[in-house]
């Protein structure tokens, strides 16, 4: 898996034009990365020769396509919208100049059925698009569900005000409840039984110390990564004697800090939010994973890659090594994850792809 590295080194980033919006599980890597390099070398669409495709990335659905020529990249990126052949489904891609910044773009699926009738879902989204415009948003699907492109911090920043609005939102309805008890005290024939809340499953997602304490969100593989491999993450917990309430979901976990002993600081919270999140925007600039897939795979090539993966585990102090009912997820640096993976393939007598 490529990572921005790859670009600088081939010393081209002004021939670079960074692709988003791939149909990502469509096709294999191999056939999209051919799929990216035939539709970008095709005149009709202002391209020209290509030297190079970098796919898969660490970003899904991002691809970095190198042309041989500055002036054919030029020409794509000044298109900025692009779509693929029929058999991908035409779709949209999503062309820009290759710069830093544009490794922390990542994709996110957001479900925001859970609001329920508390919302007009298409005022939330009006809301958000116009409190955070470096995002880029999806039509807005029946089911609640809209995906959105854009950089870690600005995803982040969603993920946050979504978690803020359902706190807010709980905290009416945890009133309105208390309300509607006292009334049905007072008159039991009128009494109304509240099922089925349609913000209970947010509930789950927001721990009580969201209400007065510091929240974050960060993405799940760099906090597992700060928090079993960061010696700096406990002991400054411990230091400023914090409390850290975590609740992972799928690739986003939420932080609530909150101070521990009456009569400290009430700004140690907030600033340990501060440097966890120095040290997380550091980290996801620096990391790199890597996958072993276990799904199909017949139990002894199962137990001989997880065998590996422990063999080498003392050898790569620095890796993080998370086992999984389908899949092993490799994390650490660039240049740890390569040879870790290289000698795991070694281990169970594959090639290196």
């Amino acid at each position: 898996m490529a990572s921005v590295l790859n670009v600088k080194e081939s010393k081209a980033p002004e021939r670079t034009a960074v692709v988003a919006g791939l149909p990502v599980g469509l096709f294999s890597d191999q056939l999209l990365a051919l799929l990216v390099k035939s539709h970008f070398q095709d005149i009709k669409n202002e391209g020209g020769d290509v030297e190079d495709v970098i796919y898969p990335t660490r970003t899904k659905g991002v691809a970095y396509v190198i042309f041989k020529e500055k002036k054919v990249a030029e020409n794509v990126i000044r298109q900025k919208k692009h779509r693929l052949a029929r058999k991908a489904r035409h779709a949209e891609l999503t062309v820009s100049h290759f710069s830093d910044k544009i490794f922390s773009s990542v994709n996110a699926i957001l479900d925001l059925s859970v609001f329920g009738k508390e919302v007009t879902l298409e005022t939330l989204v009006k809301d958000l698009k116009k409190k955070i415009p470096s995002l880029n948003f999806s039509p807005l699907k029946p089911n609640g569900r809209i995906s959105v492109e854009g950089s870690f911090l600005a995803v982040k920043r969603l993920k946050e005000s979504l978690l803020v609005r359902a706190c807010s939102l709980l905290e009416k309805d945890r009133n309105f409840t208390s309300e509607g008890r006292k009334w049905n005290r007072q008159n039991p024939q009128r009494s109304l039984q509240r099922s089925n809340n349609p913000l209970a499953s947010v509930r789950t997602l927001v721990p009580e110390t969201a209400r007065s304490g510091e929240m974050l969100v960060l993405d799940t593989d760099v906090f597992l990564y700060l928090h079993h491999k960061c010696r700096s993450y406990e002991s400054t917990l411990k230091k400023f004697c914090i409390l850290s309430q975590e609740k992972v979901d799928g690739e986003i976990t939420t932080i609530c800090l909150k101070n521990i002993q009456v009569g400290s600081q009430p700004n140690n919270a907030k600033h340990v939010k501060e440097l966890i999140e120095e040290w997380s925007h550091a980290l996801y600039l620096k990391l790199r994973k890597e996958t072993f897939i276990l799904e199909g795979k017949e139990k002894k090539e199962k137990r001989m890659i997880k065998w590996a993966c422990e063999q080498l585990s003392s050898r790569y102090p620095e890796v993080l090594i998370n086992f999984y009912r389908t899949h092993v997820d490799i994390i650490g640096s660039s240049s740890d994850t390569y040879l870790f993976k290289k000698g795991v393939m070694k281990l169970i007598g594959q090639k290196v792809s």
